[in-house]
């Protein structure tokens, strides 16, 4: 019996209102979410610009829970798990970069309207995007001084992402764990083996193929958001301080896994 004699709810209709235990607005905090969109200034575009742009947070803290968790069953040998971690990544990104046409719907003279207002905030002050960046591979120390509005947690999840192991680290940990050389000197030449014999290694090629998957995306995801400011802004200065389109132009160059990328001219 339930409380004060009523009968228990059966188990298969503990869902819906029958339960009453939690609410859709309740179980996602939406007061909460809804509250953090505050405009600085009477500019109707405004509230697009924070919309995206806390979106694009949330789909980072996702990234860096899935790509932990790739890097940790790469560790582990489950390299099946990290696949379909990595199919995952890959929809996100592709999400990511989607988004930017959302946000091309603004006008340049719509964004002046309150652009002065950012000023000194700036996409570049992402703290989550550098994690992503330095889990993935980029680790620079020197963006630990550009950070000087980061509270104290947030520069202490930089220095343990600058300290751990990266994604790459992962997979020659694979690699070596089916017992192929993983020295600077030898890694060109595992990777050969692995590339040239798919019928013994074809899961590690695949995984191979998942990093260069989610390089090649962040890398299109660059060149997105650049395309974007230049659209937005031309050459002008971003509002952080950086050389803005200039500076994001250099950075579409880089690449998580170098290796990867070189391998190719070795086929």
């Amino acid at each position: 019996m339930g409380i004060d004699g009523d009968a228990p709810v059966p188990p298969h209709r503990r869902f819906g209102e029958e339960g009453g235990r939690l609410s859709y607005g309740g179980y996602l905090r939406l007061p909460e979410l809804l509250a953090q969109q505050q405009p600085q200034s009477d500019a109707p575009d405004e509230l697009l610009f924070i919309t995206i742009h806390q979106v694009y947070e949330l789909w980072f803290k996702l990234l860096l829970h899935e790509l932990e968790n790739a890097r940790e069953a790469m560790f582990a040998g489950e390299l099946w798990r990290a696949r379909q971690l990595f199919r995952r990544v890959h929809a996100v990104e592709r999400v990511l970069i989607g988004q930017v046409e959302v946000l091309e719907t603004m006008t340049p003279q719509d964004f002046l309207e309150f652009r002065s207002q950012l000023a000194p905030a700036s996409g570049f002050q992402s703290v989550q995007f550098r994690e992503l960046e330095f889990l993935s591979g980029l680790k620079d120390e020197h963006y630990l001084g550009t950070f000087r509005h980061a509270a104290d947690a947030e520069l202490a999840r930089l220095r343990r992402r600058l300290a751990e192991p990266t994604l790459w680290d992962a997979y020659l940990a694979a690699l070596s764990q089916r017992g192929l050389p993983v020295s600077d000197a030898e890694i060109m030449g595992t990777l050969l083996v692995v590339a040239r014999d798919r019928g013994s290694y074809d899961d590690l090629w695949q995984l191979a193929e998942d990093l260069l998957t989610h390089d090649e995306t962040a890398a299109l995801w660059r060149m997105r958001h650049v395309q974007m400011v230049e659209r937005q802004i031309g050459i002008k200065s971003g509002t952080g301080g950086s050389t803005g389109a200039p500076y994001l132009r250099e950075r579409t160059r880089l690449h998580y896994f170098p290796l990867l990328w070189e391998l190719r001219a070795w086929l």
